[in-house]
């Protein structure tokens, strides 16, 4: 059962002219599908720092999206980036260059204009299908200019589309149910908590600590809030891992806040 990761790339999430989306949607893809996303890295328009962050998903063995960057302008490097972190060649990839002159010729039909091969922009555009060796593309059902996912040394896949989110998520979500089906549903996951009012986390830390120490597959998380619309100042106090293990858990972590004489308001159960 792998990991699941999510790389960011793009210069206008960090100076804030974009918002990101990709996180959210990412979560909710892979949680509708029983999984969920174990880390993230959000990474501007700079070479050297998207090239590092490559290499490291590539050395794992995790399933790692990478959204941005993967056009043919001055500042989209992820291509290039991708093919130094795996330490191979790009090289024209025939079926992404196909697609990208399929969708020229759509363009021109519609402009009712002729289509020209050997035009300097059209020559440009396909440098999207110059890609690391190796690689196979990922269909792009908004305008054919397709992604790609490549093969990590330490087992890795990790797979590239576009940072627009109309491309992007249709993207990934074809990876998913044609890659990643086998792990579907495979280790549901439960999180169980409750409302804990005029409590100090340190007052719970060795309670927490116990917990885990009894209970190792499981982890015990704190959540403070100070200003929740509902409950104010609350700590959201839970356990969550394996559906099977957490009740176990649960039930101790219960016992001890009773004992404790701890304020309690709503439970709070979560399924993956």
């Amino acid at each position: 059962m792998p990991a699941f990761g999510l790389i960011i790339v793009g210069d206008e999430i960090l100076s804030g002219k974009r918002v990101d989306k990709h996180l959210p949607t990412v979560i909710r893809l892979l949680g509708e599908r029983g999984l969920s996303l174990s880390w993230m890295e959000l990474v501007g328009d700079d070479r050297e720092r998207i090239t590092a962050a490559l290499q490291r998903a590539c050395a794992g063995s995790d399933v790692v999206f990478s959204c941005g960057g993967i056009g043919a302008t001055p500042d989209d490097h992820t291509r290039q980036c991708a093919a130094a972190a795996l330490g191979v060649p790009l090289q024209p990839h025939a079926e992404a260059q196909a697609l990208i002159t399929e969708r020229m010729q759509d363009v021109a039909r519609e402009k009712g204009e002729a289509f020209e091969a050997q035009r300097p922009d059209n020559r440009q555009r396909l440098q999207m299908g110059v890609l690391p060796e190796g690689a196979r593309i990922i269909p792009n059902p908004y305008n054919k200019i397709a992604g790609f996912s490549c093969a990590g040394r330490g087992g890795s896949q990790v797979h590239f589309v576009p940072g627009f989110p109309v491309m992007a998520w249709p993207m990934i979500e074809w990876v998913l149910e044609n890659t990643c089906r086998p792990w579907f549903h495979r280790a549901p996951q439960l999180e169980q908590s409750v409302v804990l009012y005029g409590a100090m986390e340190s007052a719970l830390t060795p309670l927490m600590e116990r917990i885990e120490a009894e209970h190792p597959d499981i982890k015990v998380f704190s959540l403070p809030s100070v200003d929740h619309p509902v409950h104010g100042a609350h700590i959201e106090l839970g356990v969550k891992g394996a559906a099977a293990r957490v009740p176990a858990a649960w039930q101790a972590l219960l016992a001890a806040l009773h004992e404790m004489r701890v304020s309690m308001g709503p439970e709070i159960e979560r399924r993956h």
